[in-house]
């Protein structure tokens, strides 16, 4: 059942973005950074962690999750370290996915070959 709500709540967030793509004319960067901001937003008010506790990776691995990490990682590093914690947080709580996404995409250059799409 845990996949099943992962699917539906990590689905239903991509349907959203994919309506505003083809409804709006945002384009998908601007798009993609107000779910980040949107993530943030929520996970600082408390709001994202009902919908990460029910749906897992449904709601972790989307742009939004990636915000809720960062307001996470502030809020714990603000509780350590004080007011350095809000310069520091965000960016200790997502080195990790920061690093995965640095080293995937070095990878793909090795194996592809950039070029012009005219």
């Amino acid at each position: 059942m845990d996949y099943v709500k992962a699917f539906l709540v990590g689905g239903f967030l991509c349907a959203i973005a994919q309506v505003i793509i083809d409804k709006t004319k945002l384009t998908p960067a601007r798009i993609l950074v107000s779910y980040v901001v949107t993530g943030v937003i929520l996970g600082g008010l408390g709001l994202y962690e009902p919908l990460v506790n029910f749906a897992g990776a449904g709601a972790t691995v989307p742009l939004t999750g990636f915000g809720y990490a960062l307001a996470n990682g502030v809020r714990k590093a603000v509780e350590e370290q004080g007011f350095l914690g809000i310069l520091t947080g965000g960016l200790a709580a997502c080195a990790g996915g920061i690093t995965a996404a640095m080293v995937a995409g070095l990878l793909a250059s090795f194996f592809f070959r950039a070029r012009d799409k005219s």
